[in-house]
């Protein structure tokens, strides 16, 4: 456990836009994906693996949203020239064309872009992502989880550059998302917390709450260990 990430300092830091300032936002609806690209047997492995984050957070996972139809959606390509041929898309994204140009000049394999309700919660979120060879390195499941992991929050622009949230379980090869990162979600889903900040005072009720998530979880644990060896 890195109780490092759970500092004031360290959350405050995690929710800081590239221009600075303190930006947190969550879904303040149910979270209905639609992803493009790939074949069914894929799609259902990749929101297999997109719920066990949802779930995380206690939001909720739908098939569809009533207003929207689908307000998570994710598009995969082999080349960003691909997505020339979604219909509407440009609709959804009004500036691809030179959107398509900045992520072909810098070489990126993804992108994802927010909307807002009245509240500041996340109401829709896109994501393009280039499959290159770096992706394809990795399983379906750990794709899953680690773009859901970044979908479920509006973290800062370079929240990750020091630390990924996810791991890889080396006994069975499967993606989680770590500890200290987990009890943050879920802490930022707690009812009590509101669901957009712009006040860096935010950062540590968040950090309090994650932190306090964390502590419980080791408390429940070490007390499974011991009636573990009391039955022994």
């Amino acid at each position: 456990m890195n109780e490092d990430i759970l500092t004031p300092e360290r959350v405050e830091k995690l929710f800081t836009a590239r221009e600075g300032g303190y930006r947190f936002s969550r879904w303040g609806r149910p979270i209905a994906p639609v992803v493009f690209g790939v074949d069914d047997d894929t799609l259902d492995h990749l929101k297999d693996a997109m719920r066990s984050v949802v779930n995380i957070s206690g939001a909720e996972f739908a098939e569809t949203d009533p207003e929207l139809g689908a307000n998570l959606m994710v598009f995969f390509c082999t080349d960003w020239d691909e997505l020339d041929m979604v219909p509407n898309l440009g609709q959804l994204l009004p500036d691809f064309d030179i959107l398509k140009s900045s992520l072909k000049r810098t070489g990126a394999n993804q992108y994802r872009t927010f909307s807002f309700d009245d509240k500041g919660a996340i109401r829709v979120c896109i994501v393009l992502l280039r499959y290159d060879e770096h992706m394809a390195n990795a399983t379906i499941q750990t794709v899953g989880v680690a773009q859901m992991t970044q979908c479920i929050l509006l973290w800062g622009d370079n929240a990750f550059d020091d630390d990924s949230p996810i791991a890889i379980v080396p006994e069975n090869g499967m993606c989680i998302v770590k500890p200290e990162y987990a009890a943050l979600i879920r802490a930022a889903y707690d009812p009590a917390m509101p669901p957009s900040a712009t006040d860096p005072s935010h950062a540590m009720r968040l950090a309090a709450r994650a932190r306090i998530l964390v502590e419980n979880l080791e408390a429940e644990s070490d007390e499974q260990q011991e009636t573990g060896k009391d039955e022994a």
